[in-house]
């Protein structure tokens, strides 16, 4: 079992004719994913070879579901179309949409955010600005690396998508049940507390790997859940230990202002409820692996 993504999973590529959407496709298809199309309007009722694999595009999300029975879309589209392209997989009802361009305008995604709630939030959103989702040996939508760890019974949630290969690579051997990277924009479909209660309810995930960073206040929310609401052990890590106040470091989130969001105020949130948090991801996943040693 996983969360979200399965090998039961149908997955259409939103920009699959681009250069990177072509790239990921052939890539999440090497990876064993089920990926049924893409959608292109102006490219509509053509075909793109890969590999020996032919796929159709279709000239809006629903009719690729109409046609293909799919219920993941991954989204390669500029930013500027980004929004459009979210709402046009909303409206067409898609049960997760997962959202892998950077530099979306945080007004479009809180507008698809918003679009989102009026409709009821049919619609799982991850990202934007993330690397997707994978279950080892299920499925893989996104950009993470397919062959970089092994089945098993760890979740991990992210915001950074290099923290997330790490953590998986240097866990491989134990291996995950699913690997979520939610980005690290201000505003996110998909946020640690939204995961947090995806593999408690999971009964094939037996412990949860936290990735956060500073600035915001998403890993302190994220603690008051825990305490409130998760009885899997938790590990976890924040990226930026050694960020200077008021500059912004990689993500547009991971910002610090004043005494707010620092990774040492984060770190001890967390250790209160009971949460083991890492200096380094080295050490995080040294955690895990005495965790789940004694399992």
């Amino acid at each position: 079992m996983a969360i979200w993504l399965t090998k039961d999973s149908k997955v259409i590529v939103q920009g699959m004719t681009g250069s990177e959407g072509s790239k990921h496709t052939r890539r999440m298809l090497a990876a064993g994913t089920t990926v049924v199309g893409g959608v292109n309007p102006r490219k509509a009722g053509t075909t793109v070879d890969f590999d020996g694999t032919e796929l159709p595009v279709f000239a809006s999300v629903a009719d690729a579901m109409k046609s293909t029975g799919a219920d993941v879309t991954v989204i390669f589209v500029p930013p500027q179309f980004t929004k459009a392209a979210v709402v046009e997989a909303i409206d067409a009802g898609i049960d997760l949409a997962v959202v892998i361009t950077e530099g979306v305008p945080v007004h479009d995604t809180a507008a698809f955010w918003a679009y989102n709630v009026a409709k009821g939030e049919r619609t799982r959103i991850i990202g934007p600005n993330c690397p997707g989702i994978a279950s080892p040996g299920a499925s893989n939508a996104g950009i993470i690396p397919a062959d970089i760890t092994g089945v098993g019974r760890i979740g991990l949630v992210s915001k950074s998508g290099t923290l997330t290969y790490q953590m998986m690579y240097e866990l491989r051997d134990i291996g995950f049940s699913t690997c979520v990277g939610i980005g690290g924009d201000p505003i996110i479909g998909t946020t640690h507390i939204d995961a947090l209660a995806a593999f408690e309810a999971d009964p094939e995930t037996d412990a949860i790997v936290m990735i956060g960073e500073i600035g915001g206040d998403a890993e302190e929310r994220a603690a008051e859940f825990i305490k409130a609401n998760v009885t899997k052990p938790v590990v976890g890590y924040i990226a930026g230990f050694t960020a200077p106040p008021g500059k912004t470091m990689g993500h547009a989130g991971a910002i610090i202002s004043g005494s707010a969001g620092t990774a040492d105020a984060k770190k001890a949130a967390l250790e209160a409820v009971g949460v083991k948090v890492g200096k380094t991801p080295t050490e995080t996943a040294e955690l895990m692996r005495e965790l789940m040693s004694g399992r």
